[in-house]
């Protein structure tokens, strides 16, 4: 090992204790091979990013399978630091996940976790860059639990569930939530794509939450190009154009 070696920066994130202190125990074998150091860990997706927003980390070890949010999905979260470190992912046993893995070229460890197989995936992370976000959007078969939006050095998790509606706006996504509204960079198509079974699009730049149709009213701003209608949410005075192409909605949900 190279004395000018730069220094890689590892962060763990695993649910359980153990786990956590045998990856610290084998990432410590390692240090005979590879200047590393462990720099912080976290036991679920919300600590991690909480620490990761203002940490400097190269590698974060994820475990897949946690509760609240998996690793797939927090990897996706982690996407929109400024600087994404590599993730490689650590999990028992998964056949799906091995496979999809195997398919994307996706770094991983099966547990328990060897010296000789950590490093070997320690130092391919060091030439490597970020997953890309479509790639982990194929690994995850299921839809995000949450979206996220890195706003003023923070990423904010917005529950899935809380979301009224998404419009397209230039380059941005407005997320509305009862309380407030939130801007994310992702493709309305994609968005619509992952979660189709709980949203329908009522206009080319719009989808809504079905759960959150109260009901249809004529008029409004856009009733010209809408053929008037206007969909009206749950706990939102605001109305929104239903466009001539999606006039079906009205009958469907009336």
């Amino acid at each position: 090992m190279s004395g000018n070696e730069p220094v890689l920066r590892v962060f763990i994130v695993d649910d359980e204790p153990p786990a956590r202190t045998r990856l610290r125990d084998v990432l410590t074998d390692c240090n005979d091979q590879l200047s590393l150091q462990v720099v912080g860990e976290a036991a679920n997706g919300r600590e991690a990013l909480d620490k990761l927003v203002d940490a400097s980390v190269d590698v974060v070890l994820l475990d897949i399978r946690m509760p609240q949010m998996d690793g797939i999905e927090l990897a996706q979260h982690l996407h929109k630091l400024h600087k994404p470190p590599v993730v490689i992912f650590t999990t028992a046993y998964d056949e799906y996940a091995i496979k999809a893995f195997e398919l994307h070229a996706v770094d991983y460890l099966l547990k328990p976790i060897r010296k000789e197989r950590l490093l070997e995936s320690l130092m391919r992370a060091r030439d490597s860059g970020p997953l890309q976000n479509e790639v982990l959007h194929d690994l995850s078969p299921e839809p995000r639990k949450n979206l996220s939006s890195h706003e003023r050095g923070k990423i904010h998790l917005i529950p899935i569930e809380q979301v009224l509606y998404l419009r397209a706006e230039l380059k941005y996504i407005t997320v509305r939530t009862a309380d407030r509204e939130y801007l994310i960079e992702e493709s309305l198509s994609a968005l619509e794509k992952e979660f189709t079974s709980r949203f329908i699009r009522i206009h080319r730049n719009c989808l809504v939450s079905k759960d959150a149709i109260e009901g249809f009213v004529r008029g409004g701003e856009d009733s010209a190009e809408s053929g008037g209608w206007m969909a009206k949410l749950k706990g939102l005075e605001e109305l929104l154009a239903i466009s001539r192409r999606q006039q079906h909605i009205v009958k469907e949900f009336g």
